[in-house]
């Protein structure tokens, strides 16, 4: 009985969890920010913007990717 409350109480204190949760909390945020953002920027077409992107990425644009 005496290492079930001392594991209860170490898993209480525990803090590791809270801050992965709060990181990814972040990064959800600014993933959203930056799409709305680009969306914005490219107008209507952020579909085109990503396929273009996609295709400069791996090399198979036709275009300038500048």
């Amino acid at each position: 009985m005496n290492n079930l409350t001392h594991w209860i109480r170490r898993f209480t204190a525990e803090e590791d969890g809270a801050q992965v949760i709060e990181y990814a909390l972040i990064i959800a945020v600014v993933a959203i920010s930056l799409v709305v953002a680009l969306r914005g920027i490219t107008g209507s077409d952020f579909s085109g913007f990503i396929s273009r992107v996609n295709s400069c990425l791996t090399g198979t644009s036709s275009t300038s990717c500048a």
